[in-house]
């Protein structure tokens, strides 16, 4: 176990190097002067200069890069230019809004779609399977941004159940707080709980024909007695994949949905530097978003391999 965890944080590590330059250097190649198109194109020369040298643009660009890994490390993303402010904070102040959005979508996909795809697999080539997975395709099929808007119209118009849109930071009144990321997060995750009711229905389906299943009934226990002590564990494991993968989507996913419902998250802040033009921003801001993904994919890992002992044997071996 030890060196198969070993392995992923080196291949952890590598990755977040390897996004990082090539972050850094989509940006720094963008055709052009970077200060003349932050600034755009009536700029004078000595302004175009004088963001050259705030932004570090006077220097080589291996130097710059080595700079902006060893400052990250350190903290340190850099200034905005438009908000004049760091961008770790304006970063970290985002993400009180992103990560529980994000937890919340993945916890209703979870609690949707793994009992439906278990109830779908209990029933195959029943009426009630058809039912559940032509739903769960339809699921699929919707564009998130376009749920939350039916999603608004219902709870927050027609009902007023919840509000359209915006933000009451959680210092101030929490319960408001969730209430704001309801809507969002349901929106979230409806295409998130058909993926993993499928994959749910797939795995179970697959695994009830195993020997061992087959085993514990002739031992006397019902088939839904079998299936829940045998079947749901070892079905489980593409589903660990699958939640990583998700989880990860729901990070990025974040930025349509945040403008949708007007929240001042990580995925809105990406937005607006990008329709401002703030590099230093948006740079910063999707090195966090790769972070986040990775780092997801690396507890995906390990706990797969906490689940799966072949994979711990065979790390060992």
């Amino acid at each position: 176990m030890i060196v198969f965890a070993l392995r992923r944080f080196l291949g952890f590590a590598a990755t977040l190097l390897v996004a990082a330059a090539v972050i850094f250097w989509l940006l720094d190649l963008l055709p052009g002067d970077p200060a003349q198109f932050i600034l755009g194109i009536n700029a004078t020369p000595e302004s175009v200069e004088r963001l050259r040298v705030q932004l570090g643009l006077d220097v080589p660009a291996h130097q710059r890069f080595f700079d902006w890994i060893w400052g990250m490390l350190g903290g340190d993303f850099g200034l905005s230019y438009t908000q004049r402010a760091p961008v770790g904070e304006l970063i970290w102040n985002r993400l009180g809004v992103t990560l529980p959005l994000a937890l919340l979508a993945m916890l209703v996909s979870v609690l949707v779609g793994l009992p439906v795809g278990i109830l779908a697999a209990r029933r195959r080539g029943k009426a009630l399977d058809t039912a559940v997975m032509l739903l769960a395709q339809t699921g699929i099929a919707i564009p998130g941004f376009w749920f939350g808007m039916l999603l608004t119209l219902l709870f927050a118009v027609t009902l007023r159940w919840l509000p359209t849109g915006g933000f009451i930071p959680w210092q101030e009144d929490p319960a408001a707080a969730m209430r704001g990321l309801i809507l969002p997060g349901l929106a979230l995750a409806l295409p998130q709980a058909s993926i993993l009711a499928r994959v749910m229905r797939t795995a179970l389906v697959d695994v009830t024909g195993q020997d061992y299943i087959r085993t514990a009934r002739a031992k006397g226990m019902t088939m839904g007695e079998a299936v829940w002590r045998h079947g749901v564990r070892n079905a489980l494991l593409p589903v660990l994949t699958i939640l990583g993968l998700q989880f990860a989507f729901l990070i990025a996913g974040t930025i349509i949905v945040e403008n949708v419902f007007y929240l001042p998250g990580l995925g809105r802040l990406i937005f607006t530097a990008i329709s401002e033009r703030d590099l230093v921003l948006v740079r910063g801001a999707t090195m966090i978003l790769v972070v986040a993904i990775t780092a997801t994919m690396l507890l995906t890992d390990l706990t797969y391999a906490l689940v799966d002992p072949r994979l711990r044997q065979g790390s060992g071996a």
